[in-house]
C-alpha cells in the first residue's frame, strides 16, 4: 500500500507507541520536579532531569522538552515585574526642565533625585536617592515604605 510494507507500517506504529510511552515518563518527571519547584524553567528542568532521561534511554533534546511542555501547557509564563510609580496624568503642576540645554562644569554645580522600588520578601519599598550629575556620585539616599515626600527629604538630608 503506498510503496510502504505491511511491516513498515507496524514497525513505525511500535516507535510512536514507545515514543508515546517515553514522553509520558517525561511528563511525570516534569510535574514531579514542578511539585517541589512549581516556578522552574525548562532550561533548568532540562538540566536537573538530564541523567535520569538518558538512564531510561529516553532521546529528548533541550528544544525537544520546549516543544513537549508546549503542546502539553506546561511552560512557565513569565511574571511582568511592573510596578507603576510615576503618574504624570494629574491635575497638579508638572515643573518644567530647567536643565535641560545646560553643560554642568564642575562638581556639587547640580544635584538630581530619583526614586526607585526595590522589591523585598514583604513588601515593596523605594529608595530615594540625591546625585550630582557632574561625578555621578550619589550624595544622599533614603530607604522608605512608601512614596510619600518625606523618604526624599531624608535622603536630600543625608546629601547636606
Amino acid at each position: 500500500m503506498f510503496g510502504i510494507s505491511r511491516q513498515g507500517i507496524y514497525q513505525r506504529e511500535q516507535r510512536v507507541n514507545k515514543r508515546v510511552r517515553e514522553l509520558q515518563q517525561v511528563k511525570a518527571s516534569v510535574i514531579t520536579e514542578r511539585m517541589c519547584l512549581p516556578r522552574l524553567g525548562t532550561r533548568k528542568l532540562y538540566y536537573l532531569l538530564k541523567d535520569k532521561f538518558v538512564c531510561n534511554g529516553i532521546k529528548i533534546g533541550r528544544d525537544g522538552l520546549f516543544a513537549f511542555l508546549q503542546s502539553e501547557h506546561l511552560l512557565i509564563k513569565p511574571k511582568r515585574a511592573y510596578h507603576k510609580t510615576t503618574n504624570s496624568k494629574h491635575w497638579l503642576h508638572k515643573y518644567p526642565n530647567l536643565l535641560k540645554d545646560t553643560k554642568v562644569k564642575r562638581i556639587n554645580e547640580v544635584w538630581v533625585s530619583d526614586i526607585t522600588y526595590i522589591d523585598t520578601k514583604e513588601k515593596t519599598a523605594y529608595l530615594s536617592l540625591i546625585t550630582d550629575t557632574f561625578s555621578r556620585k550619589i550624595m544622599g539616599y533614603h530607604l522608605h515604605e512608601t512614596l510619600h515626600t518625606d523618604g526624599v527629604e531624608m535622603a536630600l538630608k543625608d546629601a547636606l
